[in-house]
């Protein structure tokens, strides 16, 4: 039944999936809890294939939050805004053709992250996605995949960050586990590092406080592999890097490059742990490969790697160095029409997304289906006449209209404020933070209450996307109401605009000759009032005769 419905998906290859032919450069920004990155590649659309040119790297700390409010500190929203303008100069001076930037946990949780973006796209003229944890788990994946060869074996990956660590387990055709844990080397420094060196009463409290956070995450993962198979493990971002230079340094006297494929043992790593513990900052700033900013945090990171390795059973893991950015590149030339065969699975990751929590909410497809099918319908329909609203908005209500009715695994009362709970905190791939809020939100209002301002998030979204919610939400109304009972008792909808008298006609083609729609039209009537409050127009619905087949 998935397959076939695959057809009322907004087609974002029309429009965007066209396979590219020019070539062009691209930057990357990931601005994270410790650090901002950015990383500026050229992309062959030939093979298709991208080429790092220039690398940039800033410590802003986003992650040392105010104590009581959780605020990102005016000190590291200006760092960061500075370190940003010199990105973007940087780019635009090699002659960047786009930039594309995301934000992770510190700027996700942080009451003050929103106004931070919208200073960011005020002060430096860059718009930043902000993305789950789960989405930078799966971008990390697509970085991963980009730099090594997966063959026929499954990966874990560990990423550890400032303010968390996502730990991936995936093969060449998809990642099959996706988590991100708040343990992080910024978070867990700020909370657990109080001397220097490091008490002993503290050190066991830190390891203690990683491995109860792990622990689920990591016997989930177990769940998702197959009897007999032996993982890979892969490490990326700063922590490893760091280790694996300081241990280069110190059995071959220089750094291997690159370091991509470098291999450190658990014993190595158990070592340096134990080694940065008994040491103070100052100390561990003497070691070769050490930098200043790293000293502060190494040995927060070190154990989460460790105690990670441990739980898994590892016994050596693998240096990737591309991760997060490299994986906004690949997920950027999928959705941008670069990649057309390998990794083709990968532009098709929203739509499995949403059937995959539809799923997991015992949604009822069929009507789902329905619903989206009328929503799409009549969006396309009224396109240009009552909205301007394009692919990118429709696609949006169609993953509405699927997963409108997840609130009901909670309980049918008040279950549209259950989906947007469902869908605003489950694990949607493929979508920024602001398009899931768009999402709940248009799912929200399928029923009962318009938005209102008094609505909060609702509320403190900027204009227009507050009328994209309602004009969305309305059509949505509609589609529900012609599947009153979920039979699919009307097989389709015409729709014709009369803007002398303001007046949509919507003509109504039931499945079955003898069916009068009844129940449909009922509620039809009753949901059509906040269609006609937001498009300013009437709606004037009529059932069509259909011939008999004989």
């Amino acid at each position: 039944m998935v397959n076939s419905y695959h057809q009322t998906i907004p087609n974002r290859t029309k429009s965007t999936m066209i396979t590219q032919s020019a070539p062009c450069t691209l930057a990357a920004i990931d601005i994270g809890t410790n650090s901002i990155h950015m990383v500026v590649v050229h992309i062959d659309p030939v093979i298709p294939a991208f080429t790092i040119i220039a690398r940039e790297k800033d410590t802003v700390r986003l992650g040392d939050r105010e104590p009581k409010t959780g605020e990102l500190t005016r000190e590291a929203i200006l760092r960061s805004i500075a370190t940003l303008k010199r990105c973007k100069e940087f780019a635009h001076s090699l002659e960047a053709d786009h930039i594309v930037a995301v934000a992770t946990s510190a700027t996700r949780e942080a009451p003050n992250g929103e106004n931070f973006l919208q200073l960011i796209e005020q002060e430096v003229g860059i718009g930043v996605d902000l993305i789950s944890g789960y989405e930078e788990a799966r971008r990390i994946y697509l970085g991963v995949l980009s730099g090594m060869d997966f063959q026929s074996q499954p990966h874990i990956i560990i990423d550890i960050g400032g303010g968390s660590t996502e730990i991936i387990l995936a093969d060449s055709e998809d990642a099959r586990f996706l988590s991100s844990t708040k343990v992080g080397a910024v978070r867990l420094t700020q909370d657990f590092v109080k001397s220097d060196p490091i008490t002993e009463t503290d050190f066991a409290s830190l390891r203690a406080y990683v491995q109860g956070m792990l622990e689920r995450p990591i016997d989930e993962l177990r769940t998702y592999l197959q009897p007999g198979e032996e993982p890979r493990i892969v490490g990326t971002s700063g922590t490893i890097e760091t280790l694996v230079t300081i241990l280069a340094l110190e059995k071959l006297g220089t750094v291997p490059s690159p370091l991509n494929g470098y291999q450190i043992t658990r014993k190595e790593i158990k070592d340096m742990v134990k080694r940065f513990a008994s040491m103070t900052y100052e100390q561990r700033l003497t070691i070769a490969g050490m930098s200043d900013k790293r000293a502060e945090i190494i040995l927060a990171g070190s154990v989460v790697l460790l105690e990670a390795m441990t739980m898994l059973k590892a016994e050596t893991i693998t240096l990737c160095e591309r991760a997060l950015r490299e994986g906004m590149i690949v997920d950027w030339m999928l959705t941008h029409g670069y990649i057309a065969d390998r990794l083709r699975y990968q532009s098709e990751v929203r739509q499995r997304s949403v059937f995959k929590l539809a799923h997991k909410y015992n949604v009822n497809l069929d009507h789902a289906q329905r619903v989206a099918g009328f929503a799409l319908s009549l969006f396309d329909q009224i396109q240009g006449y009552l909205h301007t609203w394009g692919t990118q908005e429709k696609e949006l209500l169609w993953a509405a209209s699927i997963l409108h009715n997840s609130g009901l695994y909670i309980s049918h009362s008040a279950h549209h404020k259950h989906s947007y709970y469902l869908i605003r905190h489950g694990e949607l791939l493929g979508y920024t933070e602001i398009e899931l809020e768009l999402i709940a939100n248009i799912a929200r209002y399928h029923r009962k209450s318009k938005p209102k301002k008094k609505h909060i998030p609702y509320s403190q979204l900027p204009d227009n996307q507050r009328k994209m919610i309602k004009q969305l939400s309305s059509i949505l109304r509609i589609a529900v109401a012609l599947d009153r009972r979920q039979i699919g008792a009307i097989e389709r909808l015409e729709s014709k605009y009369d803007p002398e008298y303001k007046k949509l006609h919507l003509h109504l083609f039931p499945s079955q000759p003898e069916d009068d729609c009844a129940l449909e039209l009922w509620n039809l009537d009753y949901k059509k009032v906040v269609f006609e409050e937001e498009y300013n127009v009437q709606v004037v619905a009529t059932l069509e005769s259909v011939a008999v087949r004989v």
